[in-house]
């Protein structure tokens, strides 16, 4: 069996693309007071600060009933308006080798955007499943931020 893989999933966006990856690039302290799903719980800089490039941050979540944390080291592409988020510690190393989730955010020219989410992984076992649970986080804090824009 296939232990490496990718899930992915797009998401319709009202607010520019450009505010997304601002947010996730300088601005991460205020995911979780946009969290209406209550999906993000805290973020907190471990090393670096908010906005440098390999800066790291721990974020606590909750999914499916579960909290959990995730340490991260951060990579930023400007020019794909990407953030790739390289996992180092948390509670998904109980089940994944590495973990490495994506976000990114492109403008169309009706004014909307596309949010797209993936996850590369590698299982530590045949029977872990697929991380379609924390696709669906990522898809919530995406949808919870372009509520927050529309609001605002």
């Amino acid at each position: 069996m296939v232990l490496q893989g990718k899930v992915e999933a797009d998401i319709e966006i009202t607010a520019p693309a450009d505010k997304f990856y601002n947010l996730f690039k300088s601005e991460a302290h205020h995911v979780p007071k946009t969290s209406q799903t209550g999906s993000i719980t805290g973020v907190a800089v471990h090393e670096g600060d908010w906005e440098t490039e390999g800066s790291i941050k721990i974020w606590n979540y909750a999914i499916e009933g579960e909290v959990g944390t995730f340490k991260e080291k951060i990579e930023l592409d400007d020019v794909n308006k990407a953030i790739i988020l390289t996992g180092l510690e948390g509670d998904v190393f109980q089940y994944y080798k590495s973990f490495k989730p994506v976000y990114q955010f492109t403008q169309k020219n009706d004014g909307s955007s596309i949010a797209k989410v993936s996850i590369e992984y590698e299982k530590l076992s045949e029977q872990v499943a697929d991380p379609n649970k924390y696709i669906r986080l990522m898809t919530n804090i995406v949808k919870d931020l372009d509520a927050h824009f529309i609001q605002a």
